[in-house]
């Protein structure tokens, strides 16, 4: 006696029954609370930091490692989306245990008591004479089954494309300023006039412009190369603003600039625009594809036969006459040379004449089968205004092999223009967005851009052959049937002719803005200010992660629906049981509940209503209905617990 009298700690000291069971279930509840909140906020702020970012992608080596193993993320992102449903499923389940037991002290009809076990177990209810509770319980379960798939929606990265805006500069070649650097750059070169037969600044880039237009109208491949560039059919009389489609990265020689441009690397300077989330890394992504925004130069060219009737042209090919002859030559060399002076009436009151040579035999005779000539005549300028800054005019004719080509004349009128370039698959492709006609300041570049066309019309010409006809010969024969002169559709070879003409135009204008971009043209290789033009636009990087909502689609938003709904019971169940157990930790309203009640365990249920020795109806229909109504309530005595039946029904 003396020893349990000592080994017993006074009574002031001992910790009571109530206080331990207290501080547990407050602890359960907290501790409900804590993670609840912690799931809660993790997908609120995976959420928002994507919303506020716009775009989150990975490192580029996960990126990498996401896109080789795509299996192998699908299974990790479900994992995680299991786990977090789960764990979330477990607490609102332990939660609602909780809650009911506290509740089932207070009386309680049946059914919604079955109601709350079927919850605590994570199931449902099907009674159609409650609809309530059975609405209740299914979309409480429906929620619940859709933890997953909310889980798997925002966490689940995808491709998407992530837009950087960019802006930079170019070669303006629109106004006075350049106009007034283009005619010092003539005098410094002797080129004082566009009959000046000096000018041959261009290399085999103009004429191969041409063909590529003219071929893709009827089907041919339609990629131009020049300066190590890719184009889509036509330059488009744009220049690369973006390094990597920029072309080659030689340095030019002092004379290799401006007019001199051979070939070499061209000043870019397009950077990416700062904003608001400058410091967001900006992925190197599995591609780049980019949208920009420039200056281009196209025309609009139409061409026609020219009427028997219209004689202001004064169009004539018939002065022409041998000057080399060898009878005795061998059929490997010359026999003969005959020299053409074709001339026309360009609206100055005077001839313009160009001069052409090609072979023939020791007689002056030309094989029509074998030989084609093909010459043509610029005028500068349009031949019935007294204007010379808006359009210029091409005739021509074809003889012997391209004798389809009848005498022809060719209205080209240069546009200034503002494209949309796509840079994609190593190539760039531009459409036009808007277009302005020349004006007087741009009486230089039109001179430049006649001159080209001239310099293609005479060189193209060789002694046996034209480039040019060759090109609307071989290109109107593959996408014919038979001979060409029984087959011959007027309207497809002038669109032909027009396609080379704008095609060697837009190409005079992406030399020119080579030229003046290309490195050194300029002190620092920077533009002066009325020499530059902004360039705008915007880089896509294809990359894994993940991105802001689509406005009309709110996928993200609704994926979040089952976890705040979920979330949402499980603290006001967990709020429930702290408020009861404070009840019962003070006393109130005689709650003094000592035993451990697992309401979600049947056996616990069956010992409940065993002890109280509740009778209830028979299982017919009206037995069943008859049950679900009665009240009942949870009891103490000792360490039993019992169900009573509660014979005056109160509020539930």
């Amino acid at each position: 006696m003396l020893q349990d009298s000592a080994s017993t700690p006074p009574a002031m000291f001992q910790v009571p029954t109530n206080f331990k069971r207290f501080t547990v279930v407050i602890g359960i509840q907290i501790t409900i609370i804590s993670v609840q909140i912690f799931i809660l906020a993790f997908g609120y702020g995976f959420l928002g930091v994507v919303a506020y970012l716009q775009y989150l992608a990975p490192p580029d080596s996960v990126c990498e490692l996401m896109r080789s193993y795509p299996a192998e993320v699908t299974m990790i992102v479900t994992l995680i989306a299991t786990m977090l449903s789960v764990t979330a499923a477990t607490l609102f389940t332990l939660s609602v245990k909780q809650a009911l037991r506290h509740r089932m002290w207070k009386p309680i009809s049946l059914i919604h008591l079955s109601a709350g076990v079927a919850l605590a177990q994570g199931s449902h209810i099907l009674e159609l004479r409650y609809i309530g509770l059975t609405v209740l319980t299914l979309f409480i379960l429906g929620m619940l089954r859709l933890l997953t798939a909310g889980w798997i929606t925002l966490l689940t990265p995808a491709y998407f494309m992530w837009p950087v805006q960019l802006n930079g500069s170019e070669i303006d070649i629109t106004g006075s300023a350049f106009a007034n650097l283009l005619r010092q750059e003539f005098l410094a070169n002797g080129l004082t006039d566009i009959q000046d037969s000096s000018f041959e600044i261009l290399d085999i880039g103009g004429m191969l412009s041409g063909v590529t237009a003219a071929g893709f109208t009827f089907g041919l491949p339609g990629t131009f190369d020049f300066n190590g560039a890719k184009y889509n059919v036509s330059t488009q009389g744009v220049v690369p603003t973006i390094e990597e489609f920029s072309g080659s990265d030689g340095v030019p020689n002092a004379n290799g600039t401006r007019l001199g441009f051979s070939g070499g690397n061209v000043t870019v300077n397009t950077g990416v625009v700062p904003g608001l989330l400058s410091s967001v890394h900006i992925p190197q992504g599995f591609s780049r594809n980019y949208s920009m925004s420039q200056q281009g130069l196209t025309a609009n060219v139409s061409c026609r036969a020219i009427d028997s009737n219209q004689t202001q042209y004064l169009w004539d090919t018939n002065n022409s006459y041998l000057i080399y002859a060898n009878a005795a030559a061998s059929n490997d060399s010359i026999a003969g040379l005959r020299l053409w002076n074709i001339s026309t009436n360009c609206g100055t009151n005077s001839l313009t004449t160009y001069e052409y040579v090609t072979t023939v035999d020791a007689n002056g005779n030309t094989s029509s089968s074998g030989s084609g000539f093909l010459p043509s005549v610029v005028c500068q300028g349009p031949m019935n205004m007294n204007q010379s800054y808006t359009n210029f005019t091409i005739l021509t004719q074809g003889f012997y092999k391209y004798e389809f080509l009848k005498a022809s004349i060719c209205d080209v009128v240069p546009l200034l223009t503002t494209v949309r370039a796509d840079y994609s698959n190593e190539q760039i492709s531009s459409e036009v967005t808007s277009s302005t006609p020349f004006r007087p300041e741009n009486a230089e570049l039109l001179s430049f851009i006649a001159s080209v066309a001239r310099f293609q019309s005479i060189n193209s010409q060789g002694l046996t052959s034209s480039t040019i006809g060759d090109t609307l010969y071989s290109i109107y024969s593959s996408t014919t049937i038979g001979s060409i002169n029984n087959n011959l559709n007027d309207t497809q070879v002038y669109i032909e002719l027009e396609d080379y003409w704008r095609g060697v135009v837009e190409f005079s204008a992406t030399f020119l803005r080579s030229g003046f971009m290309a490195t050194g043209s300029f002190p620092n290789n920077d533009f002066p200010n009325n020499l530059s033009s902004p360039v705008t636009g915007t880089m896509f990087i294809s990359t894994i992660g993940w991105t802001r909502w689509a406005k009309k689609s709110p996928t993200y938003l609704l994926a979040t629906i089952p976890l705040t709904i979920v979330a949402i019971l499980t603290l006001t169940c967990a709020l429930y049981s702290i408020l009861e157990a404070l009840r019962e930790k003070h006393g109130w309203g005689e709650h003094h509940r000592t035993h451990h009640f697992d309401v979600s365990n049947t056996l616990h249920l069956i010992m409940a209503f065993a002890a109280g020795s509740l009778a209830l109806e028979h299982f017919g229909e009206e037995g069943i209905a008859y049950n679900e109504g009665v009240m009942v309530q949870l009891e103490e005595d000792g360490v039993k617990k019992k169900f009573v039946r509660v014979l005056k029904e109160e509020p539930v």
